[in-house]
């Protein structure tokens, strides 16, 4: 079969390399997907590029996200057959072998039922960051309805699905962008106000949207400025970390405490398969009636994979601001 995989990690156009790989097979309670799209995530970059936190297989195919349709299935699977149109995540992490190939086998508790009318596309380009900005807004924020956030950079991957899910939770939403066209693209997510962090006043638009506060803040940078963003909190407003692994910013610590306030931060990757299947039963049910859609920037053929991966690090270390979504790959 046809993979992106690295022997070694490295820079993105010469450690990725595309090429055949032997097809695996599926054994135990794994399900043999046959991929119908992937999607790039920076997380992906950050392992590719040595940031890693466990230990790689060798080679080791890329890749965390999956939808496609399932070809083969191990003898102890009970929730698939073949034929089945299934979307996951969590793969290429803890050691587990990527999603960049034309087959992928994948233990069936990190596999989930793709709604009908839902393409390929949109559930891998979701996957992620749908269960990220989830398990955010409802483990960790606990956010309920008429309650307001602020969610900075709210076209990003998980800042887009941040958006939709607070106001599917019934949530007030102000968010930011970085130009005109992705404000506009804000106001399609739903967002109640939009606002441009280069030409607009940010904390008059705060003061003016939520006169006493916002009561949760969702941060997608990765160098928080959390004087700013402790001035925008109300009473007990809550923080939600999920970017900035070498961030050590200034913390205000008197004005934090004083308005009792609290800070989550967390990671996908280490919730439970019971936390996430959580996450994507509510998604397939918003994808179903329409109230969630994928915010798909580029789609590219798998054998673009390291540009793929290039183009990301681009928007996401130098903040290049050419993308508006996520990058999507078709084997």
């Amino acid at each position: 079969m046809k993979a992106a995989y690295i022997e070694t990690t490295g820079e993105a156009r010469s450690c990725i390399k595309y090429g055949d790989l032997p097809q695996p097979t599926a054994t135990g309670r794994q399900v043999l997907v046959k991929v119908g799209a992937v999607a790039v995530n920076p997380i992906d970059t950050y392992l590719r590029n040595g940031a890693n936190y466990w230990e790689l297989p060798k080679p080791f195919i890329i890749g965390c996200d999956l939808a496609g349709t399932v070809e083969a299935v191990g003898p102890d699977v009970t929730r698939y057959k073949v034929g089945d149109r299934v979307w996951g995540t969590n793969q290429g992490l803890l050691g587990r072998q990527g999603t960049f190939a034309e087959y992928a086998a994948v233990e069936e508790e990190w596999l989930y039922p793709t709604p009908a009318g839902t393409s390929d596309e949109d559930a891998a380009a979701s996957a992620l960051v749908g269960v990220t900005a989830h398990l955010g807004l409802v483990r960790e924020a606990q956010l309920q309805a008429g309650e307001t956030i602020f969610v900075n950079g709210g076209t990003g991957g998980v800042g887009s699905m941040v958006v939709q899910m607070a106001k599917i939770l019934g949530a007030r939403v102000i968010a930011t962008a970085g130009s005109a066209e992705k404000v506009a693209a804000l106001s399609k997510l739903g967002a109640d106000a939009a606002i441009n962090y280069k030409t607009d006043d940010i904390a008059a638009a705060v003061k003016s949207f939520a006169p006493s506060g916002v009561n949760v803040y969702w941060e997608t940078v990765r160098e928080p400025d959390f004087d700013k963003i402790v001035s925008y909190l109300a009473e007990r407003g809550r923080i939600i970390l999920m970017a900035g692994r070498d961030a050590r910013p200034p913390f205000p610590v008197g004005p934090f405490y004083v308005k009792g306030c609290s800070l989550r931060g967390f990671v996908m990757f280490k919730a439970s398969a019971g936390e996430l299947r959580a996450c994507a039963d509510d998604m397939n049910r918003w994808f179903a009636a329409g109230k969630l859609k994928a915010n798909i920037s580029k789609v590219l053929p798998l054998s673009a994979a390291a540009d793929s991966h290039a183009l990301q690090e681009e928007n996401t270390l130098q903040k290049a601001g050419t993308l508006g979504g996520k990058i999507v790959l078709k084997p």
